[in-house]
């Protein structure tokens, strides 16, 4: 059997995000490849090897006692994502010898990419596979690994094939100075999931805990509260729309005291429910008890939240940045494509506003819409269509 080593910034069971849950989906559907990891362990309770899933993870790096997702961006442990991109390169080298790897793949270039391009030139006769699942601009990244950058570039350079999460990203590998075959392969979603069906009764329990009342309408987001997903800018929209328009908040971040500050000016604080986190089997039922989709993306490396809004049949508003204009089609600006969405300048309050109007008041429009929509997540962000894709055309090609 072929052996796989991973280079990820965490994984389960704690601390993982799209990217984790994007190998975890895709390697427990491939059962021809014996999967191995290297990762941060963080966690002082977590085992230095366990094997989750089907995959031997392998954990290093600075710990403390149960940290939270806060503690990871804050003295000591955030020091692990520096000296992750050294130690794992040690750390691989010992695995190799003993487990003899044919092939590496590194999750995100930002981090992963420097271990991974650094134990390809040590063993140049291992395929190397890079996935770029970046949601920061590239231009922000880039500025961040300016102290590696040698070793950054070489991350994409060294590989034998870079799996792309967009077209967007695709583009970046080749102005990186790649030359080799790139594979687009988006991020897959539970459809089935989040279309799932609520009685009557299940909805309106999920309205009465959001405080949603009779003739109020309600544009949710789920997302970290960050300045690139323009969260502020709807909540400037707000002040262009009817009283009865609120923004309900899942998520948390670094943003969210700056954002009720900016609510509190507006004026409209009473309009805007920051509910912190949900946990992902109760959000279909509360995306079903609300009306709108929206992230206003500044930058989006794909954005699995979009999808799962098709799945959950919310009409959606958002910007056409990076990796959303893959999926998101806007009846004027893609005349040339079924409809999926409301499509949006960044920056952009009076745009937001005049779509969330649009929706209100073209019901018979947004139901053809979310057919769509909904179509277009189960016929392309699939984890089983994905899995076979990347066993095919990057593991297949790989090995």
């Amino acid at each position: 059997m072929k052996k796989i080593l991973i280079f990820s910034l965490a994984y389960y069971p704690k601390y993982y995000g799209g990217a984790e849950i994007a190998i975890k989906e895709i390697t427990d559907r491939i059962s021809d490849i014996e999967f191995h990891m290297v990762t941060n362990r963080f966690d002082s309770a977590l085992p230095r090897y366990e094997k989750v899933g089907n995959v031997h993870v392998h954990r290093i790096g600075i710990t403390t006692r149960e940290p939270n997702m806060g503690d990871l961006r804050k003295f000591p442990l955030h020091l692990n994502k520096i000296f992750f991109q050294f130690l794992a390169v040690w750390k691989a080298v010992g695995l190799h010898r003993k487990n003899n790897y044919d092939g590496i793949w590194a999750m995100t270039a930002h981090s992963c990419g420097v271990p991974a391009g650094m134990f390809k030139t040590l063993y140049p006769n291992v395929k190397y596979a890079l996935t770029l699942q970046e949601g920061d601009p590239p231009e922000y990244i880039e500025k961040k690994m300016c102290p590696l950058w040698p070793l950054f570039v070489r991350g994409f350079t060294k590989a034998d094939i870079i799996q792309a999460i967009s077209t967007f990203l695709s583009k970046w590998a080749r102005h990186m100075g790649f030359h080799g075959p790139v594979e687009v392969i988006p991020n897959a979603v539970n459809a089935v999931h989040f279309s799932q069906t609520y009685t009557e009764d299940e909805i309106a329990s999920a309205k009465a805990d959001i405080g949603k009342k009779d003739g109020e309408v309600y544009v949710v987001t789920t997302s970290r509260l960050v300045q690139k997903n323009g969260l502020d800018d709807v909540i400037r929209a707000l002040t262009f729309v009817p009283a009865h328009v609120k923004f309900l908040i899942f998520g948390t971040g670094p943003d969210e005291e700056k954002l009720k500050q900016l609510a509190k000016n507006e004026g409209i604080e009473d309009r805007v429910i920051f509910w912190g986190q949900i946990d992902h089997k109760d959000m279909p039922r509360y995306l079903k008890a609300c009306d709108i989709f929206i992230r206003p993306s500044r930058s989006e490396g794909m954005g699995n939240s979009f999808v799962e809004a098709f799945a959950a049949e919310l009409p959606v508003i958002a910007t056409q940045e990076g990796g959303i204009a893959d999926f998101l089609f806007d009846e004027k600006r893609n005349p040339d494509k079924p409809t999926t969405g409301w499509a949006v300048d960044k920056d952009s309050s009076e745009q937001i506003a005049g779509a969330v109007k649009d929706v209100i008041d073209n019901p018979e429009k947004v139901e053809h819409v979310k057919r769509n929509a909904k179509a277009l997540a189960f016929e392309k962000y699939d984890w089983d269509t994905i899995a076979t894709d990347m066993r095919q055309k990057v593991f297949g090609k790989l090995l």
